[in-house]
């Protein structure tokens, strides 16, 4: 309540309402945060949450991890253990550092509770993420991959190989972003051929890391079942479904003045696409695949829907962004 109340209109109205100068402020705040002990153990008394399970070989102190994009360069990683998630994952960070695409690229659908973004990998690069790592979090650290702008498809493998053995030493998994909508040419890499490429050299050279492939909503069943019967090939340890969304189906009629904005659609209209493809990919492996479910995950009963879907572990984003904390706390206290 204090979250909608207060704290959401507030940091809604940073940077004159526009949305990434609102998330930038938040960041460095929490990094702020996160050299200052008694706050970070303030934090963690009243979000904590002990819901402890084990997936593909790691253990998580609660099922409920942070998504991708939120710190990209992970410049606030004590914070969010305190904030109650389970599990982070930093990135999307590619071989090269690399600004994104231009601004605006984050836009609000407030009355949809959905976000569009176009940010399109802005990161300082493995190498500079590398730097920043290295003390250990009290939760297992996921580490998004995805290519570099600038290198062309057919080079794809040496550039996320680059990134992988850069940050390998500091990660609990690796995640394969082959989906984002953002990035020119990069969802063909989930088609048959540059995906078994692309996994078999990246399982290889993981050696025991578990590697995980985050797939698009927007992909067929045939498609979905095409990239599962690579990964089961080259021994891919999950799947991460799913990225954001091209399509703009269930916004609200307010919010459709910004459904032409190019990017990924995330949030509410997502939820239930997003938990089809849980179910799906669930369905097609006889559960003998982890998935980690992401996508409009709003609510605990949205957390409860997509561990019945078949999701071992979920992540947050705008639910985060929509919820706060509190969700957090809640969605870990599931009972799966």
């Amino acid at each position: 309540m204090i979250w909608e109340q207060f704290a959401r209109p507030a940091l809604f109205r940073v940077g004159g309402g526009d949305a990434e100068t609102a998330h930038e402020w938040t960041l460095h705040r929490l990094a702020q945060l996160s050299s200052v002990p008694p706050a970070l153990s303030a934090l963690a008394s009243k979000y904590g949450t002990d819901n402890p399970v084990e997936v593909f070989g790691v253990r998580f102190p609660n099922p409920v991890g942070l998504a991708a994009g939120m710190d990209k360069n992970g410049i606030a990683l004590p914070a969010w253990p305190a904030l109650g998630f389970g599990f982070v994952e930093v990135g999307t960070v590619t071989a090269k550092p690399q600004p994104g695409n231009e601004k605006p690229r984050v836009f609000r659908l407030r009355e949809s509770a959905a976000i569009i973004n176009r940010m399109g990998f802005n990161n300082e690069g493995a190498a500079g993420l590398a730097a920043r790592l290295g003390t250990k979090l009290p939760v297992p650290l996921g580490i998004s991959l995805g290519k570099s702008k600038v290198t062309p498809l057919a080079d794809a493998v040496e550039d996320y190989l680059t990134s992988l053995r850069l940050l390998s030493p500091f990660a609990d998994y690796i995640a394969v972003n082959v989906s984002s909508p953002n990035t020119p040419g990069l969802r063909q890499l989930q088609g048959r051929e540059h995906l078994d490429e692309l996994l078999g050299a990246l399982v290889k050279e993981a050696d025991g890391l578990p590697v995980l492939v985050k797939i698009a909503p927007d992909l067929t069943d045939d498609a979905i079942g095409e990239a599962l019967g690579v990964c089961a090939d080259t021994g891919v340890a999950g799947i991460i479904a799913t990225n954001t969304t091209l399509a703009r189906n269930g916004l609200a009629p307010v919010d459709l003045s910004l459904s032409g904005e190019a990017g990924g659609l995330s949030g509410r209209p997502l939820t239930t696409r997003a938990r089809e493809v849980v179910s799906f990919v669930h369905r097609e492996t006889g559960g003998k695949l982890p998935i980690i479910g992401v996508g409009g995950i709003m609510t605990p009963d949205d957390a409860t829907r997509m561990f019945d879907a078949g999701a071992a572990l979920i992540q947050l984003y705008s639910g985060f962004i929509y919820g706060g904390p509190a969700l957090v706390r809640a969605a870990a206290s599931v009972r799966r």
